[in-house]
């Protein structure tokens, strides 16, 4: 007979704790000072832990205390559980605190360059008790940081038809031509690829709906070019035109924040040009201050467009 439910081995939540601590911290004493309580106290939740799961997880090898193959086994899953403990606590303060008080961003990297970070900075500077996590993902790992619910909103390249999701628009971009200034220092306002022939095209593999614009609104409709250097993100083709590799086609954002007195860009002859997109989980809609924060980076994204487009 299978033993039922209630006779299986266990740890709850305060073994879950200590356990984590000690097993981090590596000693009762460390873990004590992190938990802010007594090294008794450690000690017998330790043991409790143990007792309840049937097998040592700590022995004193040479004075040290070390930890057990199960102990090691067990971290893993421990190390996660207690990871979204945290989170449940962060969450609860955040609640506590009008529910609004915290914004979880996830943006894509070329947005993380600049458009981001400078957003932050100017509507913390009017709300200063809002708190933020920002993280940089790519399209792939932006839908599911929201459905985890690591993030609360993410800002793309693309508005996803899912039901679950719900987007708002918040601006437009286009893929623009990044150089160095002496390879045409008197570029007209829009350029085309064959203005640089005689200069490596970086090319763009796998970067989402842009790099999806790039395949089939500039290399289909231009003329075939053998490609030397290959990358998936923006910011590295800008650091490989800064040092001389060739030009690139990235997105206005990564052009824009490596603009200075080596580099420079133009918007294509035959403009290639999409959304970004603000997007959030529909049963889970913005909240007042997370509202407000979109309409900072609204602002943000029209400032630089208007103030630091060259050649135009």
């Amino acid at each position: 007979m299978e033993p039922s439910g209630a006779n299986l081995p266990s740890m709850n939540l305060r073994h879950i704790e200590v356990f984590h601590a000690v097993y981090r911290a590596g000693s009762i004493s460390a873990a004590a000072r992190a938990l802010y309580v007594s090294q008794p106290s450690v000690s017998k939740v330790l043991k409790h832990a143990e007792g309840r799961l049937g097998f040592p997880l700590f022995r004193l090898v040479k004075g040290r205390l070390t930890p057990t193959d199960e102990a090691h086994a067990l971290f893993r899953d421990v190390d996660e559980i207690y990871s979204r403990i945290e989170s449940l606590k962060e969450t609860t303060r955040n609640l506590l605190k009008g529910g609004s008080a915290h914004i979880g961003l996830a943006v894509l990297p070329s947005l993380g360059l600049g458009v981001a970070p400078r957003a932050v900075a100017q509507f913390r500077q009017k709300h200063p008790g809002v708190t933020f996590t920002l993280q940089t993902l790519h399209d792939e790992d932006i839908l599911r940081a929201l459905y985890e619910r690591k993030a609360d909103m993410a800002v793309a390249y693309d508005a996803p038809r899912h039901p679950r999701l719900a987007h708002v628009r918040i601006g437009t971009g286009e893929l623009v031509l990044l150089y160095r200034r002496d390879y045409l220092p008197d570029a007209p306002p829009r350029l085309g690829i064959e203005s640089f022939s005689g200069h490596e095209l970086i090319s763009l593999e796998g970067s989402g709906p842009v790099g999806a614009l790039y395949a089939s609104e500039v290399i289909r409709g231009g003329p075939a070019r053998p490609q030397g250097i290959v990358v998936q993100t923006y910011y590295v083709a800008a650091a490989l035109v800064r040092h001389g590799a060739g030009v690139a086609i990235v997105d206005e954002f990564t052009a824009r924040e490596n603009l200075d007195a080596d580099l420079d860009f133009r918007p294509l002859l035959q403009p290639a040009n999409f959304g970004v997109y603000c997007i959030y989980l529909e049963d889970r809609p913005l909240s007042k201050m997370s509202r407000a924060f979109v309409n900072t980076l609204k602002a943000d994204i029209q400032d630089q467009q208007q103030t630091h487009n060259p050649g135009l």
